[in-house]
């Protein structure tokens, strides 16, 4: 456990890079060879796109993230927050944690963009993607990479979350919302039994159905937990879902950067 915190601890930049291109590499390769939906679409246009808005969510959080590391910081030197008032053994505190932020920082945060009319405009774009695969994971306007970045910080102080312990957090995200947006197959049996624990392609890709009440189900990004918990899971044959927003189904307002970025502000 102590090599695992020594290493979060002080992770490279390029190491965390390479967890966010290797995964999205195997994912992008997994699609090719077991794919759950075959359409022919313009994937690597279509990736293009995604990946303009992954590098933006990356420069967002590159500037923003000495806020991260201060509040870590700040939390631990004053001994604030959760973590800091209970005194757990470090797997504990790293199961705990990994819940708590994965509650905090990705759970509240997305069933109150969809809550909140402001930020649903911003998580909109997300949402208008009709051909949902791995790269749809960092699929998010400038906008709401902000969003996620505040609910993300407030739950690193609430907490008290020490720095090992955030950037395991980023890194199993990454990784868990890159598997559970891939167009593969898992098979039902595996997917039952990871289900159990994990948010899956199977499970998530209700919330992608274009209309409700399947939109506003199934919000977590790594563990399924919250959404048993709090009454937001759901089901539904993957085979009969249609991807997008039923307010934004014109294919020509997600193939433009530009058109994407102005929807927040009602422009096209």
């Amino acid at each position: 456990m102590e090599s695992i915190i020594s290493y979060f601890e002080s992770i490279p930049s390029s190491h965390r890079t390479l967890i966010l291109v290797g995964g999205l590499t195997i994912f992008w390769l997994l699609e090719s060879a077991v794919p759950l939906f075959t359409a022919e679409y313009k994937k690597w246009r279509h990736a293009g796109i995604n990946i303009f808005f992954t590098f933006t969510t990356i420069l967002v959080n590159f500037v923003l993230a000495f806020i991260l590391v201060k509040g870590s910081q700040w939390a631990v030197a004053n001994e604030f927050g959760l973590l800091q008032w209970v005194n757990l053994p470090l797997w504990a505190t790293a199961v705990v944690g990994l819940l708590l932020l994965d509650f905090l920082g990705a759970y509240l945060a997305h069933w109150t963009e969809h809550r909140v009319p402001l930020l649903w405009r911003f998580h909109l774009i997300h949402h208008t993607d009709q051909n949902v695969d791995t790269t749809t994971a960092n699929r998010h306007h400038p906008g709401e990479s902000v969003i996620r970045f505040a609910f993300t910080t407030a739950a690193v102080v609430v907490l008290g979350a020490p720095i090992w312990l955030v950037f395991l957090y980023q890194s199993a995200s990454v990784i868990l919302s890159q598997f559970n947006h891939a167009n593969i197959t898992v098979p039902q049996g595996i997917d039952r039994v990871l289900r159990a624990v994990f948010v899956t392609p199977d499970m998530h890709r209700v919330h992608h159905h274009y209309q409700l009440p399947y939109t506003d189900t199934n919000y977590g990004n790594i563990f399924s937990i919250w959404d048993r918990l709090f009454g937001t899971y759901s089901e539904l044959d993957n085979q009969k879902l249609v991807y997008g927003v039923d307010t934004h189904m014109n294919e020509e307002d997600h193939q433009s950067i530009r058109r994407m970025l102005g929807i927040p502000f009602g422009r096209k």
